[in-house]
């Protein structure tokens, strides 16, 4: 696989929201309006970018068997930096609106499910490219469904009023229910479109392996803790 492709299969082949189904706490809570969404993605972005490069540099030192303690180490050094960085420059409505979940990107399954099955294993390039596209497919994913929720709720986009005569907000697609259901009719409409294009093809429709369970073991025990 070419660094082109690294970068790219985050965005949309192996999109962690969208495909994966990664990162669901942060897109159910915090996509009630585009300004979180985006926020949000950027943050997480910075984080993937640099543990991945961290990780990448000092993972043929680290002993396997504490490896995840390292690895949650090195990403919480990184939240902590984007977290301080946010606090001074970031708008106060942005920082109070993210709250808890920006210290909660350090368990965020993204960011470690991806130092475990690539960081650790490829080169920093490689890491880097891999931590912006998974980052930056986050970012679109979530800036989308913030777009769409915000709109749906107040007739707002990046709370610019696009319906000024609507006064009356809509409280469902704000809340929990209605991003579940809107979550959820996007993935619908992904797999009809992708089986579609498959059955054209003459071929079968198979998600991407990506990074399941099956791929990321992180809670399997490592060969080298056998011995």
């Amino acid at each position: 696989m070419g660094m082109l492709s690294d970068f790219t299969k985050g965005i949309w082949k192996e999109n962690p929201v969208l495909v994966l189904l990664l990162g669901t706490c942060p897109t159910l809570a915090l996509t009630n309006s585009a300004v979180n969404g985006f926020g949000m993605g950027i943050a997480t972005t910075f984080v993937l970018a640099g543990s991945n490069l961290v990780i990448s540099l000092i993972s043929p030192i680290v002993p396997k068997k504490i490896r995840i303690p390292v690895y949650i180490v090195v990403i919480a050094t990184f939240v902590t930096v984007i977290e301080l960085l946010m606090k001074a420059y970031a708008p106060p409505t942005l920082y109070a609106a993210l709250g808890i979940f920006i210290p909660l990107i350090v368990v965020n399954c993204i960011v470690l499910g991806r130092a475990e099955a690539f960081a650790s294993k490829n080169g920093p390039v490689r890491s880097i490219l891999d931590g912006v596209g998974m980052g930056l497919g986050f970012t679109l994913t979530l800036t989308m469904l913030g777009v769409i929720r915000e709109f749906l709720s107040t007739g707002s986009v990046f709370e610019v009023k696009v319906i000024t005569a609507w006064t009356t907000d809509f409280l469902l697609p704000s809340a929990a229910p209605g991003a579940f259901i809107i979550v959820g009719t996007i993935l619908a409409l992904k797999n009809y479109f992708n089986r579609r294009k498959a059955i054209k093809e003459g071929r079968l429709y198979v998600p991407p392996a990506g990074m399941d369970c099956r791929h990321c073991r992180i809670c399997l025990p490592h060969p080298d803790d056998e011995e």
